[in-house]
């Protein structure tokens, strides 16, 4: 519950922050703690932008991470420096996917134990070799984040050093150079294999395993570099528990938070800026020595004046869901309260990706929506009240690919439903009972599903294009105009600290700290 906001107490500050969503809480924190007066502008009711928990079904007790779903890019660095009482749990299953072969449902169960993983591996494609190569595969990639992840809260290494300090010739050409899809077909054979590590190279990307921008390269290195090790962990209490405790660490070292309080200009001469913001008592201005901004490029650009960068396009489904109870699978082998705990890919074969990709470049929805679920409730199910929690409820988060806002335009309620239907209808290919037996209904009688389409997201959060990163992801070391810290921007005292900036994407808090080492760096410098 965020406090009742109080106006600004001054009307200067040495900070002000744009936004608090979770980066520009992690600076304003650092920044209040390091002894300078910061102010945090929030133009919603609350604080915590995308990484929120909320209670979206009537009458029902089941608090649901409801943008931002997992951790793996959070640095522990964060949580320990800032105080933060904030914990992750480890997921006991990474993946299933179900799958159908000679006739049969099988899947594909990654986690439960080596030994568990390997006979999945051998059950589902018939020998060994996928399992090797998949072992090769992911212990390079493993070597990769133990090297790469330590430098996201260092200054900017240019790319020989950050080469040099990956030194491995080949993990640098198939993450760094040539499309990841030319590394996949080279490791793996099996579709169904190739088609689960290619998901992380397509989460809020939309892009074909073999786009020559390498866009893909860089979401997927984001998404196995996270900690050293690459785990995507379950936040204990929802992700609006990190928030919760960020924002309580910000007021705790006297930072002020603003809430319901929207910045409309920043005015600078480089040296001081002043801040117009508007609120339920009108416009006011602030005065500040540095500016973060919490916010994508395209809103920085219409604060300061100036031109926009390129248009960004999101392409996610993200839908909420709670469940009476889990349904059974197919696959006589797959335990329900396993499949779920980990990532559950539907629709995902790297054939069917390419095909869901080249359906929506041209257009049309993909008459096979490739999604990926799994259910918060089974690591940690505290999210429930004690009545859900008694009946056996479940959460369930799913995450749809290769649904640009571009399919929405037209009509975005009538598409999102309708991609809706047929994401729901893939997963029902794979279980013993359709899933609308299982979904709880709300106070109201309605069945608690909640679908947001990127169109949705930016309408609601502001996001350019409904893009979870702002913009495509960059790559974590130097290049022309990035700055010392990936965060600079054409005005000396402005910064940018959210998503959009270099490292930025992902519940991190990276930005938000490279910010404030920015801040702190240049009054000591």
């Amino acid at each position: 519950m965020t406090p009742p906001t109080p106006r600004p107490a001054s009307r200067t500050y040495d900070a002000v922050v744009v936004g608090g969503g979770h980066n520009g809480l992690v600076a304003a924190a650092y920044l209040a703690r390091a002894g300078r007066s910061v102010l945090v502008l929030e133009r919603l009711d609350h604080t915590g932008g995308a990484a929120v928990s909320a209670r979206p079904f009537a009458g029902l007790d089941a608090r649901l991470s409801r943008y931002s779903y997992l951790v793996s890019l959070l640095p522990e660095k964060i949580v320990r420096e800032l105080d933060l009482d904030f914990r992750v749990r480890a997921r006991t299953v990474s993946s299933y996917t179900p799958a159908r072969r000679d006739g049969r449902p099988t899947g594909l169960l990654v986690g439960g134990g080596e030994r568990r993983t390997r006979e999945s591996f051998a059950r589902l494609t018939g020998s060994e070799r996928e399992y090797a190569a998949w072992r090769r595969f992911y212990g390079m990639t493993g070597r990769v984040a133990q090297r790469v992840f330590p430098t996201l809260t260092e200054p900017l290494p240019t790319r020989d050093e950050l080469r040099r300090r990956i030194d491995d010739e080949a993990a640098w050409r198939a993450l760094f150079e040539e499309p990841i899809g030319v590394a996949i077909e080279e490791h793996f054979a099996d579709d169904l294999v190739r088609g689960v590590v290619l998901t992380d190279a397509l989460i809020g990307t939309f892009a074909d395993a073999h786009e020559p921008s390498l866009v893909q390269n860089r979401c997927f290195l984001y998404h196995v570099i996270g900690g050293g090790t690459g785990a995507w962990d379950v936040p204990v209490g929802g992700m609006g528990a990190l928030t919760d405790a960020l924002a309580g660490a910000a007021r705790a070292a006297g930072a002020v938070l603003a809430t319901g309080h929207e910045a409309l200009r920043v005015d600078t001469d480089g040296r001081t800026a002043e801040v117009t913001y508007r609120s339920a008592d009108g416009e006011g201005v602030v005065a500040a020595r540095h500016v973060l901004v919490n916010a994508s490029p395209r809103e920085l650009a219409a604060l300061t004046g100036q031109a926009p960068p390129p248009p960004a396009e999101g392409a996610q489904l993200k839908v909420n869901m709670l469940l009476t109870r889990l349904p059974a699978l197919r696959d006589p082998a797959a335990d329900p309260r396993e499949a779920f705990a980990g990532t559950f890919h539907i629709a995902e074969g790297y054939g069917q990706l390419a095909a869901a990709h080249a359906s929506a470049a041209a257009g049309e929805p993909p008459a096979a929506p490739p999604s990926e679920i799994y259910c918060h409730s089974l690591t940690d199910p505290g999210i429930l009240g004690p009545e859900p929690a008694a009946a056996g409820m479940h959460t369930l988060t799913l995450f749809g690919l290769h649904t640009p806002a571009r399919l929405f335009t037209r009509d975005n309620d009538a598409v999102r439903e309708e991609l809706l239907r047929a994401t729901l209808a893939q997963l029902d290919a794979h279980l013993a009972e359709p899933l609308e037996d299982c979904l709880a209904t709300d106070a109201d009688g309605r069945p608690c599903v909640e679908a947001r389409s990127p169109l949705d997201l930016e309408r609601d959060l502001g996001l350019p294009g409904g893009h979870i990163f702002h913009r495509e992801l960059s790559w974590p070391h130097a290049q022309d105009g990035t700055g010392r810290w990936g965060v600079e921007t054409g005005q000396a005292n402005v910064l940018l600290c959210g998503a959009g900036a270099v490292r930025g994407g992902g519940v991190s808090g990276i930005p938000g700290h490279n910010a404030a080492m920015a801040v702190l760096e240049q009054a000591t410098g």
